[in-house]
């Protein structure tokens, strides 16, 4: 074998893959790639290997031993070629060459990968996309992604990344360091790949070309957007409307016409703008700057953009083209607005009542109903309009112009059609005629109005909340409620009503009248309808019935309301925030949210409440009143809500369901705490220690671990806690309530988390998973424990002797060493330990049992660390090492005699 390794010579050779080896061993080595052995297992995970040193190099990631040394820098190294590879980065060696391009590289693996580049080949498939992958680390990258695992976090601002280097460009915006530096120009970035971009700023270097038209790009993502122009390609997509863009840029821009937003102020005048070219547009308002000049006319602009588009004026050019119609346009965007008559689409819309407009401008002009706003003011007296043309025509009141002349007495008007409806006057004609009853009207308006009456039309829609009126002068009326404007004031106490009529009915509460008496019980009122809903009080008449649903109503306007639960019309509007609601008594409740007020107070504790239903359901604190009771267990609440979801633990049922993974859940709170598992969201923070958690619970629960505080005392044993939950839980002690029950072996439990646990045992099911190991768990808390093998962690000490321990239970079993206590008795024979797991192992020896099996040979022993000891002797493995001689042993116990052979100490000492 010798000669071999100095002659190069393989003489051993695989009789599977026909490969050569110089040493037999290594051939013994290679055919387990090929059977999938792996007979070296290690003691401490279970992770198994094809060879014994590679096993070796493996339990140094749980000892965190690095024997290997680099003699330049000092690093070090579990792994003799982790060494090898790192040594590289001083010499510089690249042994490995690629002969297709003749590329050197440092490692083997970066070679395979890039050889990849010349093959196409992608081996590593995403198994949720299916997209492929030349080497695994991308693909482990991509999956994030999927999975949303954002491990990378900022130790300053706490914001998470899902790839390193861009958790270390932005942690270059805290620090400010801008270590890539312009050589030329000496301008600094913060990136490696701004600089590479910036450069070809001075050597005019375009290396990205069109493979379609040859135009070139510096960079590469200016050649990805500039494809789609060929493609036509629109991969950014609108989750509102649907609509699609070629750049992300222009979608963002896009969603603020959904969301209103307008992060783009004006610091002059405070006025905000979607989009920062609009901004700069707008300043030179301000400036009045205008650099940009038709060389024809001389006329100035304060936009290229305007120039070039008045220019078209002066040649007659119209280059955008409708290809639906064929019109022609000199602008862009009037093409983009006329191209909405034939599609209908109508992209801007009011936040406040959802109509939708299919120009901004027009989007404009409607919101000025609900704000009131009237930009356009006339300089003489100072009035507001909503519209430049109604500006236009009251600017006649003051100058007096009357345009418009009557040439049969000479008056004039300021307006058209005042002119044509006054000539009807002396004509006496009345040229519009009803052809269903034949009446005869002076103004089309009126018959127009009048044959409303007829066809049962409602022409006049309101633009808010799109209720229908068969004249204007109704819809005015109506248009109050929403405005809040009330043009009708009461002379003797000022108040303020929208309809006339309401004015008159409102004047009798001071004159006292009440002119309308019902004949029955002598009863009056100050308003007829008044006295005709009285009425039906003695006839139990009810006349309104729901034509949707057949219910009968005394009243009409207790009709209206109640059909609004079948439209879903909410016409009344809160005047400070716009929300809409179905009943007008419904926005008073609703203001009071705004304004603080509190109506109803308590009389026993004087706590105050915004509704009367809130201080009903307060006072049964005070009463102990649980009027809500369950028909399956009896047992009772104080609210009907708490009701419903109690019987779910008797029925099951889980309405409430995760469109990720498909949970479901008894409460819709429970629902929207679990969807935070998946985003990673955690909304709720300790504002002692910064903590922060996904659950107000938790929270409320965490704060008192800084305050000590356990305010839930069991009223059996005195026994405080610091949460009602716990407490709940511990009552089960004395009660033997056990209210959870497994539906398949009937087991109950007495708290919910337990049975969870134990419905595991019947599905098998293990969700926790190791990361490092892939090992699963049916308990979180198991994996825990077992993370601290990896890790070596071992938080529980002694306070007597300082030794640590990974889990609590060893400690406790630990500690009656010192005390001497034994407290783990054997039924049989009487024998004491001061360990549970001690008194298990030893009951079998009156039992017998030995209930772990080796599945080589099928021996069986009484204690599972048996097995892997015994494994050992089929593995040849010894993992336990003399520091001293080097010696190597399969039993800690052997090494430990070993020892003594070196200190000199006795078997028994």
């Amino acid at each position: 074998m010798h000669k071999c390794t100095q002659t190069g010579e393989k003489s051993y050779q695989c009789d599977i893959c026909g490969k050569s080896f110089s040493n037999s061993g290594h051939v013994t080595v290679h055919k387990r790639v090929h059977t999938g052995e792996k007979p070296y297992q290690c003691d401490i995970c279970g992770k198994s290997f094809s060879n014994s040193g590679y096993v070796t190099a493996h339990k140094r990631t749980h000892t965190g031993e690095k024997p290997y040394y680099c003699d330049i820098c000092g690093c070090s190294f579990s792994g003799h070629t982790a060494l090898t590879k790192h040594s590289r980065l001083h010499t510089g060696e690249k042994p490995y060459h690629c002969d297709i391009c003749g590329k050197s590289f440092s490692q083997s693996i970066h070679l395979s990968t890039h050889i990849r580049t010349h093959t196409g080949e992608k081996p590593f498939h995403c198994d949720i996309c299916g997209t492929s992958f030349s080497d695994s680390s991308t693909l482990t990258t991509h999956r994030r992604i999927h999975t949303g695992e954002k491990p990378y976090h900022c130790d300053i601002c706490g914001k998470s990344f899902s790839y390193n280097c861009v958790l270390t460009a932005h942690e270059r915006i805290h620090t400010g360091e801008k270590p890539y530096q312009c050589d030329i120009c000496g301008k600094s970035f913060s990136q490696r790949i701004h600089l590479s971009t910036h450069i070809r700023i001075h050597t005019g270097e375009k290396p990205y070309q069109c493979d379609v038209c040859g135009k070139s790009f510096s960079q590469n993502s200016t050649l990805m957007e500039h494809k789609r122009i060929h493609t036509g390609e629109k991969p950014f997509h609108c989750d509102i409307c649907d609509k699609s863009f070629t750049y992300n840029c222009v979608l963002i821009a896009h969603k603020r016409i959904h969301s209103g937003e307008k992060p783009y102020p004006c610091d002059i005048c405070g006025k905000s703008f979607s989009e920062s070219n609009a901004l700069t547009r707008h300043t030179h308002i301000h400036t009045e700057e205008k650099l940009y000049h038709c060389d024809i006319c001389g006329k100035s602009f304060s936009c290229r953009g305007y120039v070039t588009v008045h220019k078209r004026s002066h040649t007659g050019e119209k280059p955008y083209q409708c290809d639906i119609c064929g019109k022609s346009f000199a602008c862009r965007s009037n093409v983009t607005a006329h191209k909405r008559t034939h599609t209908g689409e109508k992209p801007y819309h009011c936040d406040i009542c959802g109509k939708s407009f299919s120009e901004s401008s027009a989007l404009t002009r409607h919101t000025h109903i609900h704000t009131g706003e009237k930009p356009y003011h006339c300089d003489i007296c100072g009035k507001s309009f909503t519209l430049n043309g109604n500006l236009t025509v009251h600017k006649n009141i003051h100058t007096g112009e009357k345009p418009y002349h009557c040439d049969i007495c000479g008056r004039s008007f300021s307006h058209g059609s005042h002119l044509s409806r006054h000539k009807h006057v002396h004509s006496g004609v009345k040229p519009y005629h009803c052809d269903v009853c034949g009446k005869s009207f002076s103004q089309n308006c009126d018959l127009t109005e009048h044959k409303y009456i007829h066809t049962g039309e409602k022409p006049y829609h309101c633009d808010i909340c799109g209720k229908s009126f068969s004249q204007n002068s109704n819809l005015t009326e109506h248009k109050y409620i929403h405005t809040g404007e009330r043009p009708y004031h009461c002379d003797i106490c000022g108040k303020s009503f929208s309809n006339c009529s309401h004015l008159s009915r409102h004047k009798r509460i001071h004159t006292g009248e009440k002119p309308y008496h019902c004949d029955i019980c002598g009863k009056s009122f100050s308003h007829s309808s008044y006295l005709s809903r009285h009425k039906r009080i003695h006839t139990g008449e009810k006349l309104y019935p729901c034509d949707i649903c057949g219910k009968s109503f005394s009243q009409s306007g207790d009709v209206t309301a109640h059909k609004r639960t079948h439209t879903g019309e909410k016409p009344y509007n809160c005047d400070i925030c716009g929300k809409s609601f179905t009943n007008i008594s419904h926005v008073t409740i609703h203001r009071r949210t705004h304004t603080g007020e509190k109506p109803y107070h308590c009389e026993i504790c004087g706590k105050s409440f915004s509704k009367n239903s809130n201080l009903t359901i307060h006072k049964r604190i005070h009463t102990g009143e649980k009027p809500f009771h369950c028909d399956i267990c009896g047992k009772s609440f104080s609210y009907n809500c708490v009701l419903t979801a109690h019987k779910r633990i008797h029925t099951g049922e889980k309405p409430y369901h995760c469109e990720i993974c498909g949970k479901s859940f008894s409460k819709n709170d429970y629902l929207t705490i679990h969807k935070r598992v998946h985003t990673g969201e955690k909304p709720f923070h300790c504002n002692i220690c910064g903590k922060s958690f996904s659950d107000n619970r938790n929270l409320m629960n965490h704060k008192l671990i800084h305050t000590g505080e356990k305010p839930y005392h069991c009223d059996v044993c005195g026994k405080s806690f610091s949460n009602n939950r716990n407490l709940m839980k511990h009552k089960r002690i004395h009660t033997g309530e056990k209210p959870y029950h497994c539906d398949i072996c009937g087991k109950a439990f007495s708290v919910f988390y337990y049975l969870s646990r134990h419905k595991r045992i019947h599905t098998g099911e293990k969700p926790y998973h190791c990361d490092i190991c892939g090992k699963s768990f049916s308990q979180n808390s198991n994996l825990t424990v077992h993370k601290r093998i990896h890790t070596g962690e071992k938080p529980y000490h002694c306070e007597i002797c300082g030794k640590s321990f990974s889990e609590s239970n060893h400690l406790t079993g630990h500690k009656h060493v010192h005390i001497g206590e034994k407290p783990f008795h054997c039924n049989i024979c009487g024998k004491s330990f001061s360990d549970n797991r001690n008194l298990m192992n030893h009951k079998l020896i009156h039992t017998g049992g030995k209930p772990y099996h080796f599945d080589i040979c099928g021996k069986t022993f009484s204690i599972s660390g048996y097995v892997n000891v015994h494994k050992r002797t089929h593995t040849g493995e010894k993992p336990y090492n003399c520091d001293i001689c080097g010696k190597a042993f399969s039993q800690n116990s052997i090494l430990t005699r070993h020892r003594h052979i070196h200190t000199g100490k006795t078997g028994k000492g």
